[in-house]
């Protein structure tokens, strides 16, 4: 605090020329500043004195910590043109605080639901459909700028900025907890059923919600979909890591590998290798049954099991980022609540009035 004081008296010196600054005392709470304006012309008083008030009030806004909240002037010895300036910090360091860290751990709290984004749209199936990574990066930036916003209405104590803040920040938890309910509520079917002789889960179309089914049913959408995933490495390294039938039959592969890269099990093909099967005498247990083609372009990417793959991968990785969500959003529910009965209780007991301070002076 006395640094922040010696740097505005020495700026106001400059600014002033003759004028000179004494520091009567500096404490917690106030800064008490006397100014002897004996010796100078009458016409240059009222100009010194907008210098002061304009390079100490200039200053102290300027630099986060501490911030000005109040201040008031008062004459004394008018004989000696003497003037006190007092300056109070009451509870402005701690103020300014709490202000930042509510706000530095909101913008900490945009981090993972940027990072979940992020990491969908590194995964090739979610890159190929395409649906919840941006959203999730747009909410997590907005966030992080909301709160930005609001560290710098808390430190240099912009009204306004801080009612945005406030008001923005709770139509972003709204909309956050809409996603994370939604999520939940898409993911929570489709737990698929065992593949006979396979150790893992075969999974059919109507296992899954509507809304879901609509994105790979609808023909327009599926063939870029299809496409997308049809250049990705997905089906052909299977062929490099498995060389050995039954190495194959006891691997833990994807959902979407199960359903694009192989025929289903029901079909009763042969295995050859990964990715090429004998075809059975009989092909009529299902229509994926006929889609299959052990052309390495085609594959089972017709398939609908290939589709039921695809959303059982995306449920499963949806999954895992809604819980990350849902316990991101609880924890900013808590700091915006501690924030907002802060600057509730602020608003009732802070008494910004010259007159009060004049008194208690």
């Amino acid at each position: 605090m006395l640094e922040i004081t010696i740097i505005v008296f020495g700026l106001a010196k400059c600014i002033t020329g003759k004028l000179k600054l004494i520091l009567i005392k500096e404490g917690t709470q106030f800064i008490v500043i006397r100014v002897p304006l004996a010796g100078l012309k009458l016409g240059n008083i009222t100009l010194n004195i907008f210098f002061i008030f304009s390079c100490t009030l200039s200053l102290f806004y300027a630099i986060p910590f501490p911030v000005i909240r109040h201040y008031s002037i008062r004459f004394i010895r008018p004989q000696r043109k003497d003037i006190l300036i007092i300056l109070d910090l009451n509870d402005m360091a701690a103020n300014s605080t709490i202000v930042g860290v509510i706000n530095f751990i909101t913008l900490l709290l945009s981090i993972p639901v940027i990072g979940a984004g992020i990491w969908l749209a590194n995964e090739p199936d979610n890159a190929c459909v395409k649906i919840l990574q941006w959203p999730l990066i747009i909410l997590g930036t907005s966030i992080a700028v909301v709160a930005l916003l609001g560290f710098v209405g808390g430190c240099w104590r912009i009204t306004w900025l801080l009612i945005f803040y406030l008001f923005a920040m709770f139509i972003l938890i709204l909309v956050f907890a809409c996603l994370v309910v939604l999520i939940y509520l898409i993911t929570n079917q489709g737990s698929g059923h065992p593949a006979s002789g396979r150790i893992y889960l075969e999974h059919d179309l109507d296992d899954f919600s509507g809304w879901l089914r609509r994105k790979v049913t609808n023909p327009y959408k599926w063939d870029r979909i299809r496409s997308c995933l049809n250049s990705t490495d997905m089906c052909s390294e299977l062929n490099q890591r498995y060389r050995i039938a039954q190495d194959f039959f006891n691997a833990r592969l994807t959902s979407i590998q199960y359903g694009c890269c192989m025929p289903p099990a029901e079909c009763g093909y042969s295995y050859i290798n990964p990715t090429y099967w004998l075809t059975p005498n009989n092909t009529a247990a299902s229509m994926d049954c006929l889609q299959w083609s052990n052309d390495q372009m085609q594959l089972c990417f017709h398939c609908d099991s290939c589709k039921a793959g695809l959303l059982a991968n995306l449920t499963k990785e949806w999954r895992s980022v809604d819980i990350i969500l849902f316990i991101t959003l609880v924890v900013l529910i808590c700091v915006y609540l501690i924030g907002f009965c802060f600057a509730l209780r602020k608003s009732k007991t802070g008494d910004t009035s010259p007159r009060r301070h004049k008194q208690n002076t």
